[in-house]
């Protein structure tokens, strides 16, 4: 029985979240970004430079960068995230 349930505790250990990470630059330029699909947003905070939405479905999002004056919200389209892994969209460089 206990080796049943170590087995099980140990199979979830393995299973991965899906997620989109990120950075943006300068550091302080944003403090929010959103990821749009069909009718689902879910949206997360920017801390020193870098994001992470997790956990998140499947799918194609829209990633939606929200400035800080004086710089201009981003728009990053067709993102695809998998089942299991992060999808890294890399340096938003974020423009005036």
């Amino acid at each position: 029985m206990m080796m049943g349930l170590s087995l099980a505790l140990v199979a979830f250990t393995f299973i991965k979240e899906s997620g989109i990470m990120g950075k943006i630059s300068p550091v302080g330029a944003a403090t929010e970004v959103l990821a749009v699909s069909g009718t689902d947003t879910l949206k997360t905070v920017v801390s020193n430079g870098s994001f992470v939405l997790s956990p998140i479905k499947p799918r194609t999002y829209t990633i939606w960068i929200k400035a800080n004056a004086p710089y201009r919200d981003s728009l990053i389209e067709n993102v695809a995230v998998i089942d299991s892994a992060i999808t890294d969209i890399g340096e938003i460089k974020l423009e005036r």
